[in-house]
């Protein structure tokens, strides 16, 4: 029961929590130790948030997963966690992480209650609504980067990556719907009934929106932010940035691929390549060639 109750508590999307690090990251201020302990343990009290929200979405899903092909093997509509197991740990996990959320920084602490009524809003309602289903997923990640915003003093960070990490988490929230499309057929709505409000037609033109949105918005982030390098070496990482959402529709529409992201990034040689590249350039940019 303990492992099953792990596996629903999803470690393998943990790494999506890793949005708490982009103002880090972007502010200058990785190598500045209190900071990087400050969003690691935000990090972690993220973690165990949204395995209080995997839990609680799997115990209200638990019907409909058990008529899917995949997540009818996930613990709780396979019967491996007992429901009442799930029931306490999603509250106590909740509950562990918003107060000590609110013991470290009161702003901190009110996005993590932020997350968590959008959250039960979603798994309750929203969920069945008709693109707030992904504005809502896209949302949660927009409030991970305000999480690592509040947990630090950031002194460059730029509004523009508020709007690039929204449009990119959108571009990711599509490209998991598309794949749940093409995967479950003519049959989709009765696995998931939003599915019925989708095609894959509006998903790619939806697609071809955000994808364009996500790169202008970083590309003028990389020459309008103000705290960046005089030289504009930031603009060598938009084509990295480029390629990575590139092959990423490449899997989408060529291999057939497009489920969860993190699992894509952790089988896919080409787009962890990008990504190091990336993230590589920006290091430079910003801690070396100031």
């Amino acid at each position: 029961m303990l492992i099953g109750l792990l596996k629903t508590m999803r470690p393998r999307q943990w790494p999506k929590n890793g949005f708490v690090y982009v103002a880090l990251f972007f502010d200058s201020k990785l190598t500045h130790l209190p900071s990087l302990l400050h969003v690691t343990l935000a990090f972690l009290l993220l973690c165990l948030m949204s395995s209080a929200v995997y839990i609680m979405n799997d115990l209200a899903d638990i019907e409909s997963d058990r008529q899917h092909p995949t997540k009818r093997k996930r613990p709780l509509p396979s019967g491996q966690l007992d429901p009442n197991v799930a029931r306490v740990a999603a509250v106590l996990f909740a509950l562990g992480s918003l107060t000590a959320g609110l013991l470290i920084d009161i702003q901190f602490g009110l996005i993590l209650l932020s997350y968590l009524l959008m959250q039960i809003a979603y798994t309750f309602r929203l969920k069945h609504v008709v693109l707030i289903d992904v504005s809502i997923v896209a949302t949660g990640f927009v409030l991970r980067i305000a999480a690592g915003v509040a947990i630090i003093e950031v002194e460059r960070f730029s509004p523009w990556l508020y709007i690039f990490g929204g449009f990119l988490a959108l571009f990711m929230a599509l490209g998991k719907r598309r794949q749940e499309l093409v995967l479950l057929g003519a049959g989709a709505g009765s696995h998931r009934a939003i599915l019925e409000e989708y095609s894959l037609e509006l998903i790619d033109r939806l697609l071809g929106i955000v994808t364009t949105s996500a790169i202008v918005a970083y590309s003028l982030y990389t020459f309008l932010a103000e705290g960046l390098p005089a030289n504009h070496t930031m603009m060598l990482t938009i084509p990295f940035l480029i390629y990575g959402i590139f092959r990423y529709l490449y899997l989408i529409h060529i291999r057939g691929e497009g489920g969860a992201p993190e699992e894509i990034l952790l089988r896919d040689r080409p787009l962890q390549a990008s990504v190091v590249l990336f993230g590589v350039m920006v290091f430079v940019a910003l801690y070396i060639l100031v």
